[in-house]
């Protein structure tokens, strides 16, 4: 079942409203115009029926033998109206039309032979008639049959005028329901930019409580929030960085003790060298630890962007690793604005994870596009299966599953820091299946047009 977004379902709350409204308005518009058009029409009827039958009744009056048909001749009853009489147990009309007769309802007739007026709307080939029955003497009754297609045709014309109005109520009703779900949603909007600004390493991201007085209560919790969040942060940020600056003095004597032990390896015995051999590379990747923890501290700054030359940028990374250089592959410009620094780090890291778990990166792809650009880096590994992929750039994950440590010498923070740099140009990260096997990291960084 698709649930409507909030937008879509106050336009459509507005547009059934005015809908309702309107429908119901002009339903009982319609009907007070119906039941005033028609008691008008039937007055009118009644009242030149009694007219006429006075006529009648004076021309029966005045002769023995009357000529009913000369009689009703001389009535004036214009081109809607069709007069008959009744005169014991004959019709008479103006013109020889037996169909008129049967219009004549058999209960009306029944109700004016007893003396009583009468009156009734009939339906004749798809057309309203009203019949007034009016006794003129003893065996005779005078009716009078009144077209009321004229009538009909104008409540049809107001019923598709209303139902225009009803229609066009609703669509205006579902423009304002937009406009007010629009204007509505704006601080929600705010709130989302804001949030995603955050997101993107911005803790300047403010809310003005007085742009929406009566959200005001929600923009000082968000501020707080926000407050809160750059507090903590900064708090994170710093001990990291204390902690690995004071790290540092101890590990130096413990690197220079370990190279002392390192150099004299074959003076000492298979076991002591051996051990001496672990104390080493254990201290030189505590060293590289520490340094990726002040990295990693130092990763909230916003980026220093300026024109840099990715291509050149590339092949140097690929060169400092033993990398060949051939596996850059270009497409569109290559001078981008970036925070070089972060760039070339975020490479290094990417080539430096393809080595340690995808047997060697295969190509490094440089792309701008629509001022975006884009940097792929391809290895021939195992890939990095589908559970793994949410967590993967999360610090000290490594291995080729997630959570697992050992099995290569790595810190666990290559892939933080490069979702750090990522997100210091406002980008992200991403890593695919490649097409052939392996796995494809894609560093996706926006404005980046020099």
């Amino acid at each position: 079942m698709i649930r409507l977004g909030l937008r879509a379902r106050v336009a459509t709350g507005f547009a059934a409203g005015a809908l309702a409204l309107s429908a119901s308005m002009a339903f009982v518009s319609y009907e007070i115009t119906r039941h005033s058009l028609l008691g008008a029409r039937e007055d009118t009827a009644v009242r030149a029926a009694y007219y006429d039958a006075s006529v009648v009744r004076a021309g029966i009056a005045t002769a023995v033998q009357p000529d009913m048909a000369a009689v009703l001749r001389a009535l004036d009853t214009g081109e809607n109206r069709r007069a008959l009489v009744h005169r014991a147990g004959a019709w008479y009309s103006r013109s020889a039309d037996p169909g008129v007769t049967r219009i004549v309802p058999v209960a009306l007739q029944r109700r004016a032979a007893s003396g009583q007026p009468a009156v009734q709307r009939v339906l004749s080939g798809g057309v309203p008639m009203l019949v007034v029955a009016l006794p003129v003497t003893g065996d005779t009754v005078f009716y009078e049959v009144d077209s009321l297609a004229e009538l009909d045709h104008t409540l049809r014309v107001l019923t598709v005028v209303l139902t225009c109005v009803a229609v066009g109520t609703a669509l205006a009703g579902a423009w304002l329901g937009a406009y007010a779900g629009r204007y509505v949603m704006r601080p929600l909007v705010r709130v989302a930019d804001a949030a995603q600004a955050i997101v993107r390493g911005g803790l300047d991201a403010r809310l003005d409580p007085a742009q929406e007085p009566d959200l005001a209560r929600l923009t000082t919790s968000f501020n707080h929030m926000v407050d809160e969040l750059s507090a903590r942060l900064e708090r994170d940020r710093r001990f990291a960085a204390d902690v690995s600056h004071e790290l540092r003095s101890p590990l130096q004597t413990l690197a220079a003790a370990a190279s002392v032990l390192t150099r004299r390896r074959d003076r000492l015995d298979q076991r002591s060298a051996t051990a001496a051999g672990l104390v080493a590379d254990e201290v030189g990747r505590f060293q590289r630890l520490v340094n990726d923890l002040l990295t990693l501290a130092r990763t909230d700054q916003p980026a220093e962007r300026s024109s840099v030359d990715v291509a050149e940028l590339a092949r140097r990374v690929c060169q400092e690793r033993g990398v060949p250089e051939s596996i850059v592959q270009i497409h569109g410009p290559t001078t981008w604005s970036v925070d070089r620094r972060r760039v070339s780090q975020l490479l290094g890291n990417l080539l430096d994870n393809a080595a340690a778990y995808g047997g060697g990166a295969t190509a490094v792809r440089l792309e701008l596009h629509d001022r975006a650009g884009r940097i792929a880096v391809d290895d021939e590994g195992p890939g990095v299966s589908p559970e793994d992929k949410p967590v993967i750039f999360d610090r000290f994950v490594r291995g080729s599953s997630a959570g697992i440590r050992g099995g290569t010498d790595g810190t666990g923070l290559g892939l933080a820091l490069v979702a750090q740099h990522c997100a210091a140009h406002g980008g992200r990260v991403t890593v695919l299946d490649r097409p052939g096997g392996g796995a494809r990291f894609q560093v996706h960084l926006p404005e980046c047009a020099a």
